[in-house]
């Protein structure tokens, strides 16, 4: 155990040290850095005239447009069950091009029989994982919240952690559960400052911030070992083909 480097060896293909250097200082922390706002999709996960997810989700678009982003909002109205039909579809194709154009996402589903809504996973399920060399969700930023009409909850947003997750997405720390949420929007659908409100501000400015530091770098955070050997197992076979 004199010498760990041993234990390395020529073992392991496709582990180069320079893929860990850490990125240029530019790109981190001055010139080189991307300078357009940050782009943002917003999801949210009922279809009711007054769908307090909707209200939710228009309260946190406000708010990003204020701290200086951009902001589209996927209606999933017509949205088809996924597998119900084909990728082609307008609204399916409608939500992929959104969530291939943004940089970050928010989530929001009111809690239903102790989770998130069909409305809301059917969004998630229509987003893969890669669309050719196309990542839309990988490395990109994405905040949770829900609504409920009882007590305060966290089933939808601890659901949809996990599903962020399994979209490689960086899911920042803070979120939002917003109980009784007939209680905290006025007859216009505005949210009425509350500490409910706070937390959202809270949400939302964390979101551009996590952006902002990570938007430059996602292909730096989500590159990975197994995907490396993967590719070079490929070209090797398309090698040997053309040589045979």
């Amino acid at each position: 155990m004199d010498d760990l480097c041993d234990l390395v060896g020529d073992g392991l293909p496709n582990i180069d040290p320079a893929l860990f250097a850490v990125p240029a200082g530019d790109r981190l922390a001055g010139t080189g850095r991307s300078t357009h706002a940050p782009r943002f999709l917003l999801l949210y996960g009922s279809l009711r005239d007054r769908s307090y997810s909707k209200l939710l989700t228009l309260e946190a678009a406000r708010l990003l447009i204020a701290m200086g982003a951009e902001v589209r909002i996927f209606d999933p109205a017509g949205l088809p069950l996924p597998d119900s039909a084909p990728d082609s579809h307008t609204k399916v194709q409608e939500l992929r091009q959104l969530a291939a154009w943004a940089e970050g996402m928010v989530w929001t589903s009111p809690e239903r029989h102790g989770a998130m809504t069909g409305i809301m996973k059917a969004q998630i399920d229509w987003i893969p994982l890669s669309v050719g060399a196309v990542r839309p969700t990988q490395g990109k930023t994405l905040a949770v919240m829900e609504v409920s009409g009882g007590s305060q909850s966290f089933n939808a947003v601890n659901q949809m952690r996990i599903l962020g997750r399994w979209m490689r997405m960086i899911t920042i720390p803070n979120q939002s559960s917003v109980a009784k949420a007939f209680q905290e929007f006025d007859e216009t659908g505005r949210m009425k400052p509350s500490p409910f409100y706070e937390r959202v501000v809270d949400v939302m400015e964390e979101l551009v911030k996590f952006t902002l530091l990570t938007r430059d770098v996602a292909p730096y955070l989500v590159d990975r070992y197994s995907e490396r050997r993967e590719s070079a197992e490929a070209l090797s076979r398309r090698v040997n083909q053309q040589v045979i």
